[in-house]
């Protein structure tokens, strides 16, 4: 596949996401490949011990910082739809944010950007009172905050229009459907294991703004961050694959803002 053109992209990487006496993930390996860290806020995973540890870790690596909000549901580790009034979701968002601030603050980082997670992520793509809520909720707190999101959601189109950034995003350990949408993770084969389809993946987005769907469709999307998530079987040697995949294409990692 002929790869080009872009001089540099962004690699992200779901962290801090142990919880208690739980670990979840090597975040100061991903550290090594990764540009930008979205830090659980203790919604769905992390706790203020798990937070402040991995914000130092990402500053002394000099690894981007965001706060990865989502439902408050540990249980389910927000990756199941709540329907929450979207007063409590902005509220819930808001208090995520401010907490992420302060611990990245004690370890001398700033958040830099929010990307909703898991349940949350998924739903605004098309939920626009959810959408909404947290367009609304992130300009209130710090209006130069960028929101990262799926391309053509209803979430980005809100922060564009309230003139917040909106950053463009795709996966590389998931698979697609023709309509741009995430393949649900109860389906088989939503998530991508094999780092040889992982790498082509990346590079198909990288240097051609397109991904294969699970159809075996080509569907053009334009990307600003590619996210490698932590807590995936191998997810280190992944992410240091893509990244590897990537310089050897000519194309440098660096962060969005």
């Amino acid at each position: 596949m002929a790869v080009s053109r872009l001089d540099s992209i962004d690699l992200n990487s779901d962290v801090g996401e142990s919880y208690g006496s739980w670990s979840l993930g090597d975040d100061s390996a991903m550290f090594r490949s990764v540009s930008s860290a979205n830090v659980a806020c203790g919604f769905h995973a992390g706790d203020p011990s798990v937070i402040r540890t991995t914000c130092r870790e990402a500053v002394a690596a000099g690894v981007m910082i965001g706060a990865h909000v989502g439902y408050r549901d540990l249980a389910g580790f927000g990756r199941r739809f709540l329907d929450i009034k979207p007063t409590d979701l902005a509220n819930d968002v808001v208090y995520q944010i401010g907490a992420l601030q302060a611990l990245a603050a004690a370890e001398g980082g700033r958040v830099a950007y929010v990307k909703p997670h898991g349940g949350l992520y998924n739903a605004i793509v098309a939920h626009t009172a959810q959408a909404k809520a947290v367009v609304e909720a992130v300009k209130s707190v710090d209006p130069d905050l960028p929101i990262l999101g799926l391309p053509g959601s209803e979430v980005l189109r809100l922060a564009e229009a309230a003139g917040l950034r909106a950053v463009t995003e795709a996966f590389a350990d998931r698979a697609y459907n023709p309509d741009g949408t995430l393949v649900s993770r109860v389906l088989p084969g939503a998530v991508l294991h094999d780092l040889d389809q992982v790498t082509e993946h990346v590079l198909r987005i990288a240097a051609d703004s397109a991904v294969r769907t699970i159809d075996g469709s080509i569907l053009k999307i334009r990307a600003e961050s590619i996210c490698v998530h932590g807590d995936s079987p191998g997810a280190v040697a992944m992410a240091a694959a893509v990244r590897e995949v990537l310089i050897a294409a000519g194309i440098s990692t660096a962060p969005f803002v």
